[in-house]
């Protein structure tokens, strides 16, 4: 537990999990600096499906997690008024006419919860949510959650530095990646690539996926399952489709300018990795996926790129988020995981009371740092 009282923060990172933190930061009344490697939310923020969610089974305090940030989101809503990036309009989703089909199960353990949820024939879904073509639904139905929605991670950032900004944050994404100081056993502060020092009373590392390799350079273990993911948003289309879509072969989201959002796993799989670390990514791969999203939805829309991102999706390693102090390091805080959209906003808001009283929250008591090296 640091013992420092803290005024100044240097947050590294700039998607949402540092962007929040910073502005959670901030309304306590501490000066923070937020570095970045590049443009704000250039990361896996900006290729993330962002579907708000505590769909299927895991753990209960994860859970309860997410549940938190739902409701956070719920706030949010209602503070900005209608805006076309965050929509509460359900998800729904269905498995593969397998053995491996949990529909059944899925449902009953939501049900369990008190989880919105109804469990849907197939034939019955059009009169629940439009957009999706019934055929293509397998018979042991699909599940639809109400309470679910969608999140536009860029647009969510931009919002956030709006306050940022009014409220004398410093943004810096000019001087290339940042690393954290250490000295005395403490962290102090970070320095870019370019040479420059930015001190502060504590540090939070909100790198996404290159959290686990800059923690093992201060002798730290966090494990780490971080995969590679893409992402198809579609140009604009006309299009009755509200909810989020999670089927076997494709997940599908509206997007804030009429478009949609497209990933699937095994898409991913086909991306290439290069040596200096840039990606490949076949037309095939493109048109396969997209072929994919206009199977499922109502008419078969004709879906075209207007952009994608590929590039690693954050996930420790036994699937959990990462978030607090290191044990071992007073002051240096980190956030990992996967779920970032859902956890946004209620991850800042619990770093945030962490960094700023010294104290630790129940809510992460599961999600610790120190699980790996215990």
């Amino acid at each position: 537990m640091s013992a420092t009282k803290i005024s100044q923060v240097v947050v590294i990172g700039a998607g949402i999990f540092g962007v929040s933190t910073a502005v959670q930061l901030q309304r306590r009344g501490i000066a923070v600096t937020l570095l970045n490697d590049g443009p704000a939310g250039n990361g896996a923020s900006g290729r993330s499906l962002s579907w708000l969610n505590s769909a299927r089974m895991r753990s209960d305090d994860y859970h309860r997690l997410r549940m938190a940030g739902i409701d956070r989101y719920r706030t949010l809503a209602n503070r900005v008024g209608k805006v076309d990036w965050l929509s509460f309009e359900g998800g729904l989703t269905w498995d593969a006419d397998d053995a491996k089909n949990e529909i059944a199960a899925a449902y009953a353990y939501e049900v369990s919860l008190a989880y919105d949820a109804l469990h849907l024939a197939p034939e019955n879904v059009a009169n629940i949510t439009p957009g999706v073509d019934a055929a293509t639904i397998t018979p042991q139905g699909a599940i639809f959650n109400p309470g679910e929605g969608w999140v536009d991670l860029p647009a969510l950032i931009a919002h956030l530095l709006k306050e940022f900004s009014a409220n004398g944050g410093t943004l810096v994404t000019d001087q290339g990646a940042a690393k954290v100081i250490v000295e005395n056993g403490r962290a102090v502060g970070a320095h870019t690539a370019a040479g420059n020092r930015f001190a502060g009373d504590a540090v939070l590392l909100a790198t996404g996926p290159s959290v686990p390799a800059m923690v093992a350079e201060a002798g730290q273990r966090i494990d780490d399952g971080t995969p590679v993911a893409l992402l198809i948003m579609t140009k604009p289309l006309h299009h009755p489709l509200k909810a989020v879509l999670n089927t076997p072969r494709v997940a599908v989201r509206p997007a804030p300018d009429g478009g949609f959002s497209v990933d699937a796993d095994w898409a991913a799989d086909e991306v290439s990795t290069n040596a200096d670390g840039s990606y490949d990514v076949r037309q095939s791969t493109l048109d396969a996926l997209l072929a994919e999203a206009s199977k499922i939805l109502e008419g078969h829309p004709k879906l075209e790129v207007a952009a994608y991102g590929a590039g690693r999706k954050p996930i420790p390693g036994d699937g959990e988020p990462v978030m607090g102090e290191l044990s071992a390091i007073p002051g240096y805080y980190v956030a990992f995981s996967h779920s970032g959209a859902t956890l946004g906003l209620i991850v800042g808001e619990l770093l945030a009371y962490e960094i700023a009283t010294g104290g630790r929250h129940p809510m992460l008591a599961s999600f610790r740092p120190e699980r790996f090296s215990a």
